[in-house]
């Protein structure tokens, strides 16, 4: 494994001087609690941690978020207008405007701010005299769903937020690499985390009427970058008498079209399930878990596979290689795929692989780290804005140094 700099994250403490309580907003998501993705899981638990830590921390929420209430667990809730359901996802530009423009009345201390897509085009509305700290995700640029336009749009919109960010935060080392190569500044890299799962509950598989140990699975957004489909024809292909059980909101054209084009009795659309203990008992008693994402950085949904001791089963790229490095299977094919699962398993080769990548969560990947990281960065920042009154600072160089390569 690459060594990291001295001056990582993990060695913030010694650097940054412990301040009154922050005010840290935080926006980009469709909000909390968890009702979509990736993003949304990881304001809820960073939220929830700085909330915990005695900082006040607010989450800006869709005006269609099932949750209504302006509290959750301590969390603050704002919610904000979002036109989505009408004009589509170009209505998420107007949501981020506006939860922009009430953080500029808010006086926060940080605001974090998830993702650029529709938020770095309005980069001079960002609050002054506040911390404006941009986690970069992944290179949405390069996902399948979007056209030719789109694409060139979503390469100019990471631009804008690489150049005009005080902080940019990489959740991979390769995004931290692409970031200093594409644009010539640093990142600091602060991965997600997860917690290993202990609490076993055999009651989850009455509910979904499955067996423990006789089902494959995949959870994901229902999108063509995450190779859905790949995994469904391999799996066909395979012959397997066991079902896949696909989990994921179908209610979008691709997803319907899966349903449509693929009849099997031996796959199972579940839709979107949100409820953390019961995804984690399906997902430690899977016979092998099935990542397809192809873009993006530390992926959230993969670390928790990784704390559930999933036997894996990734999509061969950069960015799942990075984590999973040699404990897991990779696919770039369909043929991939029914080769995986058609071939016996070796149980000692198995355990080896998630016990190591439980590891990694235990000692790279834990969600304590990351609510470590985060609180850490947020305080030097803070720190230092306050000495120089202005939120175009520039940390240490030291925090920015890289890691070594990956891949």
């Amino acid at each position: 494994m690459a060594k990291s700099s001295k001056y990582n994250t993990r060695n913030m403490q010694k650097h940054y001087i412990r301040m009154r309580r922050l005010r840290i907003g935080i926006l980009g998501t469709r909000g909390i609690p968890n009702h979509y993705g990736g993003f949304e899981q990881f304001a809820q638990y960073l939220s929830l941690g700085l909330v915990q830590r005695g900082h006040d921390v607010f989450v800006y929420n869709s005006y269609n978020h099932p949750y209504k209430d302006s509290d959750w667990n301590d969390v603050q809730i704002i919610h904000c207008k979002d036109p989505e359901p009408k004009l589509g996802s170009f209505g998420q530009f107007f949501y981020d405007l506006n939860c922009i423009n009430d953080a500029r009345k808010r006086k926060f201390d940080v605001l974090l701010h998830l993702g650029y897509t529709s938020d770095s085009l309005w980069h001079w509305r960002w609050p002054g005299n506040t911390i404006n700290i941009v986690n970069m995700d992944g290179l949405e640029w390069m996902r399948s769903k979007y056209n030719k336009l789109t694409r060139k749009f979503l390469k100019w919109a990471e631009s804008l937020a690489a150049k005009n960010a005080p902080i940019l935060v990489a959740d991979s080392r390769y995004m931290q690499e692409y970031l200093k190569e594409t644009y010539r500044k640093n990142s600091i890299y602060i991965p997600y985390g997860a917690e290993p799962f202990t609490e076993i509950d055999l009651s989850v598989f009455r509910k979904y009427k499955l067996n423990p140990e006789e089902y494959y699975l995949l959870i994901a957004r229902i999108e063509p970058e995450n190779n859905i489909e790949m995994v469904i024809r391999g799996f066909l292909a395979s012959g397997s008498p066991h079902p896949l059980v696909i989990i994921g909101n179908t209610n979008n054209r691709f997803g319907k079209k899966l349903i449509a084009k693929y009849n099997s009795l031996l796959l199972y659309f579940y839709g979107p399930v949100y409820d953390q203990q019961e995804l984690n008992n399906l997902r430690y008693h899977s016979l092998k878990y099935f990542h397809g994402h192809s873009v993006g950085g530390t992926n959230p949904s993969l670390l928790e596979a990784m704390a559930c001791q999933c036997n894996i089963a990734a999509h061969s790229n950069i960015f799942n290689k990075a984590i999973l490095q040699d404990d897991a299977d990779y696919f770039s094919s369909a043929e991939n795929v029914a080769s995986i699962i058609s071939l016996p398993v070796c149980e000692k080769i198995k355990n080896q692989r998630r016990q190591s990548n439980l590891s990694k969560i235990n000692s790279i990947y834990s969600q304590q780290k990351n609510i470590d990281d985060y609180e850490q960065l947020m305080f030097l920042a803070a720190n230092k804005n306050s000495n120089r009154n202005s939120s175009k600072l520039i940390l240490s160089p030291a925090l920015y140094q890289t890691h070594e390569k990956y891949g």
